[in-house]
């Protein structure tokens, strides 16, 4: 992020089927099932990556089973599901009652998040050259989610980072069921101070007593750039 801040360009890729093949291999030979949980496929190739691992070395472990899930989601909204997906495990759930549960309850899990600087949505093809560039002379923020097909859609547009923070936690009261028995979870791109202002007006305002807070990663952080807040909750759909 020091160096997004400095004018350094970073670059991603996908992850390829050879990647995946030496991954499976070594659960496989172990007896193990697998469960892959997959970045959205609206906004990566990794996914058809995973399931092309599956072709090149299915037939060599007939016995073990490998699922697929799209996910349909991005950063901690994927580690949303992750965690859900092993606690459900842990409980004694079959491979099969994991993946049926995320398959009807991943449209659930609600994306809200914001950007500081919208020249790095403008590189990723996100936004326009000027609406990045009049964004930044006015302050404008855009509120965005992630919509029912895993993209990334623009929905609003306010004036000034803390009124984006407060709109993140306006769109989770008035789309979360129960929220206050929720673990809720929020990502941030180097910005911890912010995604702890979310975490309180979400503690005062909605109850809730449990947060997971961790940083954007590298990968999706080069194209959301310093100070991208994200809050994941599950509500009635998206």
């Amino acid at each position: 992020y020091d160096q997004l801040r400095k004018g350094r360009i970073a670059k991603t890729s996908q992850a390829n089927p050879e990647d995946f093949v030496g991954i499976y291999k070594n659960a496989l030979k172990e007896g193990k099932d697998i469960l892959y949980i997959g970045f959205s496929s609206a906004l990566s190739g990794t996914l058809e990556s995973g399931r092309r691992a599956i072709e090149i070395i299915g037939h060599a472990y007939p016995d073990r089973r490998i699922i697929t899930v799209d996910s349909l989601s991005a950063s901690l909204g994927l580690g949303f599901l992750v965690d859900q997906a092993i606690r459900l495990r842990d409980s004694g759930k079959s491979l099969e009652e994991v993946s049926n549960w995320l398959e009807s309850n991943k449209l659930k899990l609600n994306h809200w998040f914001t950007v500081d600087d919208l020249h790095f949505l403008q590189r990723g093809g996100r936004v326009s050259a000027g609406a990045a560039w009049f964004g930044s002379v006015l302050s404008v923020k855009p509120v965005m989610n992630m919509d029912d097909l895993g993209r990334l859609i623009p929905r609003e547009k306010v004036l000034g980072r803390y009124k984006a923070i407060q709109r993140l936690f306006l769109k989770m009261k008035e789309s979360a069921v129960n929220p206050e028995s929720q673990q809720i979870f929020i990502s941030h791109g180097d910005c911890t101070e912010d995604a702890e202002t979310l975490a309180g007006l979400i503690r005062e305002g909605l109850g809730v007593k449990t947060f997971v807070i961790n940083h954007v990663g590298p990968v999706i952080g080069s194209h959301t750039g310093p100070g991208v807040i994200a809050l994941y909750f599950m509500g009635g759909h998206r």
